[in-house]
């Protein structure tokens, strides 16, 4: 087996289908068990693969796999990312406890939540602030649509523990 990058395939719901989908493609399948959704191994918008685990000569590797928000390539959202921000942007429009304009706010800082950016740190204090006056409920609902998006960064400074 060569060194580098396998094909991973992922559903457009971004469940794991096979991190390995070139070199064991008879684990690949059409649709996804969990969702019924077609899977993919490319990126929409360059072609390029979706990386899938690394082989290396010698080494086992027992790590997770995690999915890749973004294509390394372009640099485009993959379709499971646009999703997730889309429902969490929905989310927060949907919230009776923030004005028009927190609301946009809150909105605008989800980008910088998904990237490690320079914006980051102060996206991380305003979603601290705004989803605080969303409810336990509400800010429970919005973690679980963000939660597997997130940069490690992002997730550490929001929910410590």
């Amino acid at each position: 087996m060569r060194e580098g990058w396998d094909t991973a395939q992922v559903c457009e719901n971004g469940h794991d289908i096979n991190a390995y989908a070139a070199s064991m493609p008879q684990y690949n399948a059409p649709r996804c068990s969990k969702c019924g959704a077609e899977t993919i191994t490319k990126c929409s918008k360059c072609s390029e693969i979706i990386r899938g685990k690394y082989h290396a000569s010698g080494v086992i590797d027992v790590n997770h796999y995690k999915i890749p928000s973004f294509c390394h390539n372009c640099g485009s959202p993959y379709p499971w990312t646009d999703k997730q921000l889309s429902a969490a942007r929905e989310y927060v429009r949907e919230s009776e406890r923030l004005t028009d304009n927190e609301k946009g706010i809150l909105e605008r800082s989800l980008d910088d939540l998904v990237r490690d950016t320079p914006n980051t740190p102060i996206s991380v204090l305003r979603y601290k602030q705004l989803v605080s006056k969303m409810g336990a409920a509400a800010a429970e609902g919005l973690k679980t649509i963000l939660f597997g998006l997130l940069t490690e960064a992002a997730k550490r400074q929001i929910w410590p523990h």
